[in-house]
């Protein structure tokens, strides 16, 4: 996940720091740190981060948690990323599941559509995110029925971050990307992982045979 470098990322786990472009106060994108999973102000428990990753595009605008933030410009984020893993289970239960890695046909990176908000951590101040998600195209579908939102290039990147849309407009965004535009591939089963997460490119390859 590419940002400057000497940043780039081959596994982000859940409460770990994402980059994201938000709307700044002068009303130009500025890429911010921030934690991924969403702590909404009036959460009394930092662990309801696990379960605010991802929101569904389908209800966001039905969420108290959610609703107040897709509403506002200011609360929408583009989370960059150029690529995201889902599992296939085995047909054998007692084998591990198996990891595909999505990318962009052309390898470029893109933007995952998200939404952000202030809070406190332990009485530190914090901002954190969550990604949106729809249903799966044909591709993804082929692993898991859901898919994280990535927005269809610059046009609709920049009308996520866009102070003109309401939040029927920016649902209208919140759409699976086009299934002969991406690429997936098997990836390393170290990305199952959980605990000390592992990193470097070698997740990226899978295991001969």
């Amino acid at each position: 996940m590419p940002f400057r470098e000497g940043s780039r990322r081959y596994n982000i786990a859940p409460t770990q720091t994402i980059i994201a472009i938000v709307r700044g106060e002068d009303g130009e994108p500025q890429a911010r740190p921030m934690r991924w999973g969403l702590i909404p102000p009036w959460a009394k428990d930092a662990k309801i981060a696990y379960k605010m990753i991802n929101a569904r595009s389908e209800t966001v605008d039905e969420k108290s948690a959610y609703k107040r933030l897709i509403a506002t410009a200011d609360r929408r984020a583009l989370l960059l990323a150029d690529g995201f893993y889902e599992w296939l289970r085995s047909e054998d239960k007692r084998q591990p599941r198996i990891p595909f890695r999505f990318t962009l046909a052309d390898g470029q990176p893109f933007a995952f559509a998200g939404l952000w908000t202030p809070g406190k951590l332990e009485g530190e101040e914090i901002e954190t995110a969550t990604i949106l998600t729809t249903s799966a195209n044909s591709l993804v579908a082929s692993v898991h029925d859901r898919m994280p939102v990535i927005l269809a290039g610059p046009d609709a990147e920049q009308a996520w971050l866009s102070a003109e849309l309401d939040t029927a407009a920016a649902k209208s965004l919140l759409v699976p990307y086009a299934a002969e535009l991406m690429l997936a591939a098997p990836a390393n089963p170290l990305v199952n992982k959980v605990g000390d997460v592992p990193e470097g490119p070698d997740l990226l390859i899978p295991p001969a045979a």
